[in-house]
């Protein structure tokens, strides 16, 4: 009999109810029709791009499109890279630790990092302090319809037209509450001003005075749990929200309202973190899903959102418990992202199976079996998924996969099953295990590390052929 692996949800605050989850695995809704209503695919590894030695990149890489090139800020530095990850020092900040932001005109780029706000011009190759009206400790910046916009923990929110000359006078503040600017934003056309508990939209009237105007009646009772949790999701914007009411979601922006997209399961999870206003995000699409990472650093944990299936997984990297994929973007049609441990920068590579040389572990539990099977043995289990896919020589070319069994709800899971998948070019051979006993309860585990690509479709209970 043919079972399903996979379903909604994730294990949270019972495995009674749901002991599943999916672990570097995402999964692809079918056709009716085909083999599987629901396929699981390993996400893809990647390979190193840019090393900038130790400590962690300080936010989101910065592509300008004008010049082909990639713009970092490691430590104190700011750095320029091209396509062959060759890279050099173009300014020296004033901090040398701390989140920063960057934006750009196509020329100009502005960086803010708490303290100081700074330009660099791509074109003259000139790095500068800002020195005129910008007042001090500037959080966030973005660009949108010909002006820079630096946010502040006051409330107000500064533009400038190249970004090098900032007004006194120009400036507004974030009025539907008292909460400061926590991240300035520029989405389909508006300038999105997050506050902690607050959201407003704001759009360009084409003002002499000031250009800028909020948009009436669009105001959000959400606000940004995480400054660094924002990026864009398809055709929106997802970020970690807070309100009044105390816990945390993640949602996004569908048009000016809030859409929550975490599940009931994962809100329990994540609001025992212990902090969360660290958390990062990033997003790239993966074969037409709009991936959102979105990482807890303190807690140390990352879980992926894909937009297309609705379905959330965990992503882990070899010996943490977390990803190492900090903050991510899209260079040259390729996506980039940095370590969270180190400043090194790695290349999505949909060839490689391996985090640069380190194992991915991908995980599956599946539903439990339904009521009407609890009772009764099993005499073998049979795993649908692509084999004859080992690698030629090394780790792989006999690639492994195990399977536990529990039967007691996914409370604990017995001894480690391992089974060939076969080796390279074995189309054939069957991924199967047997004698398993009697049980009231049935809930499966896969897991596989080794290098190869991961397609798993469905499991079979007692095959009569």
């Amino acid at each position: 009999m043919r079972m399903p692996l996979f379903g909604i949800g994730m294990q949270g605050l019972s495995p009674v109810v749901t002991a599943k989850y999916m672990q570097n695995f995402y999964a692809e809704q079918r056709p009716a029709g085909e083999r599987s209503q629901i396929a699981a695919h390993g996400f893809p590894g990647e390979d190193l791009f840019v090393d900038f030695g130790a400590t962690a990149v300080r936010g989101t890489p910065l592509p300008v499109e004008q010049n082909d090139l990639l713009y970092v800020v490691h430590r104190g530095v700011l750095q320029e890279v091209n396509n062959t990850g060759t890279k050099a020092a173009r300014g020296t900040l004033n901090t040398t630790s701390g989140y920063v932001e960057m934006a750009h005109n196509g020329t100009v780029i502005v960086i803010v990092d708490g303290t100081n706000g700074y330009t660099y011009n791509t074109s003259t190759a000139s790095f500068a302090t800002i020195a005129s009206a910008l007042p001090a400790n500037p959080l966030t910046v973005t660009w949108i319809d010909g002006y820079f916009i630096a946010g502040f923990a006051t409330g107000r929110f500064y533009i400038s037209t190249d970004g090098t000359t900032w007004d006194a006078l120009d400036f507004a503040n974030a009025e539907s509450n008292p909460d400061g600017v926590k991240r300035v934003y520029n989405d389909q056309g508006q300038v999105i001003i997050f506050g902690d508990i607050s959201t407003e939209f704001w759009g360009n009237t084409g003002s002499l005075d000031f250009p800028f105007a909020k948009i009436q009646g669009a105001d959000q009772e959400w606000g940004l749990a995480a400054p660094a949790s924002v990026a864009k999701l398809d055709n929106s914007v997802a970020f970690l929200c807070k309100n009044r009411m105390g816990e945390v979601i993640i949602g996004r922006l569908v048009g000016n309202q809030v859409q929550k997209i975490s599940t009931p399961d994962l809100d329990s999870i994540i609001n025992k973190y212990a902090a969360v206003s660290d958390a990062t995000a990033h997003s790239y699409m993966l074969g037409g899903h709009p991936m959102y990472q979105i990482n807890f650093p303190s807690a140390g944990y990352s879980w992926s959102f894909d937009a297309l299936s609705n379905f959330w997984s965990i992503r882990k990297s070899e010996a943490t418990t977390r990803q190492r994929n900090e903050y991510g973007s899209q260079y040259l049609n390729k996506t980039v992202f940095t370590d969270s441990e180190s400043g090194k920068m790695y290349r999505l590579n949909a060839d490689v199976f391996t985090e640069n040389g380190s194992i991915i572990e991908g995980e599956i539990v599946g539903d439990h079996l339904p009521g009407e099977l609890e009772r009764g043995s099993i005499d073998t289990i049979r795993l649908d998924m692509e084999v004859g896919v080992g690698t030629t020589s090394g780790q792989g070319s006999n690639p492994q996969v195990m399977l536990q069994v529990s039967k007691n709800g996914g409370k604990t899971f017995g001894n480690e099953r391992w089974t060939s998948a076969g080796a390279l070019g074995e189309y054939d051979k069957r991924v199967e295990w047997r004698r398993f006993g009697d049980s009231r309860r049935w809930t499966f585990k896969i897991r596989i590390t080794d290098p190869i690509k991961r397609t798993i479709v469905g499991v079979y209970v007692n095959p009569q052929d």
